[in-house]
């Protein structure tokens, strides 16, 4: 039996459209971010979505193509400002101003969103994890040979910390932000910690980059 007129075969009938898609892109990556890639099939996608598995591969194909949409629309998008932080700043702007900017960003916006911490930490800094060589081929180049050149050039004009490795920077940067905010349910539950919220750890991290970074 042919689909009716006006359908595209194997096109659902109801309920589809972008506002859809994008639905079944804040599923995945709550599921990715709670099970893990490899632990979630895209039939836990569906169900937790209440959509068919039919839905989920008309949209996205299959589950390659299903991560890299959520590579795409929802990890990079999101950490795309932190990112232009960084590579979009005025040419007299010391490291740090850039790396001021960046805590600020990067921090008050991935704390909006608790799946990203978790997601990170299970698939780029975990041996094995999937997302390792998309951070290598799409964040690295753009961010750390600009921290490493800024602070290299403020070193050589005796403004920073001589004993400031530069290229360990970009990893030091990970640990204050993403990685602090990927253990807050942990460090939050100790003696004290309840009321210390996003502002406070943005003051915090920027203390610790000044103090570091000049030596002061």
């Amino acid at each position: 039996m042919s689909p009716p007129r006006g359908r595209r075969p194997g096109r659902p009938e109801t309920g589809t459209g972008p506002d859809q898609r994008s639905q079944l892109l804040d599923v995945a990556v709550r599921q990715f971010s709670e099970h893990g890639i490899s632990g979630t099939p895209l039939s836990r996608i569906a169900r937790e979505a209440r959509v068919t598995p039919a839905l989920m591969h008309y949209y996205f194909g299959n589950k390659d193509q299903l991560v890299e949409a959520v590579v795409r629309e929802r990890l990079l998008a999101l950490i795309a400002p932190a990112l232009d932080s960084i590579t979009e700043h005025a040419p007299d702007d010391g490291a740090g101003q850039i790396l001021d900017r960046f805590v600020v960003t990067i921090l008050e916006t991935v704390s909006g969103a608790s799946w990203l911490p978790p997601l990170w930490v299970r698939e780029v800094l975990t041996e094995g994890g999937q997302l390792r060589e998309m951070l290598v081929r799409e964040v690295a180049p753009r961010v750390a040979g600009t921290i490493t050149d800024a602070i290299e050039r403020d070193q050589r004009r005796g403004l920073l910390n001589p004993d400031i490795e530069p290229r360990l920077v970009p990893i030091s940067l990970i640990g204050l932000t993403i990685f602090a905010l990927a253990t807050r349910s942990l460090w939050s539950r100790f003696p004290g910690n309840q009321n210390i919220d996003t502002a406070t750890l943005i003051r915090h991290v920027r203390a610790l980059l000044h103090g570091g970074l000049t030596g002061g």
